[in-house]
């Protein structure tokens, strides 16, 4: 079945870094696009980050120029660089990814159990 599992997450002060990865498997992961969202207690769900080829990246304004994502198709992972973080940036955060299982099968959405990241002094 189907797995994403992130790591990476914790405590760091405003202006600071992480890198968040997330190990996919169960399905052929070079095929499909992947993305990262991120959820703050009391809001919605928002997406900060999509890559489907290594040169094909997409970022929402409140990110951008801060977080990069990135793909190793070789080890089935994908990874979030956040610099210049902010106590703003303090959400969990998912993978995502839509796939298919078999050539015929439904398109599904799968996400990640979530990290958790935490800015503030």
């Amino acid at each position: 079945q189907v797995q994403l599992v992130e790591s990476g997450g914790g405590l760091v002060q405003p202006g600071g870094s992480l890198r968040l990865s997330c190990a996919a498997s169960g399905f052929t992961f070079n095929n499909y696009a992947m993305r990262w969202y991120r959820q703050a207690p009391g809001k919605e769900r928002e997406r900060v980050a999509t890559i489907t080829s290594p040169t094909d990246t997409n970022y929402p304004d409140s990110v951008k120029g801060r977080f990069t994502i990135s793909r190793d198709n070789a080890k089935n992972t994908v990874y979030l660089q956040m610099n210049s973080l902010r106590p703003e940036d303090t959400a969990v955060y998912y993978c995502n990814t839509n796939a298919r299982t078999t050539p015929w099968g439904p398109l599904r959405a799968y996400w990640g159990q979530g990290t958790q990241v935490t800015v503030s002094s």
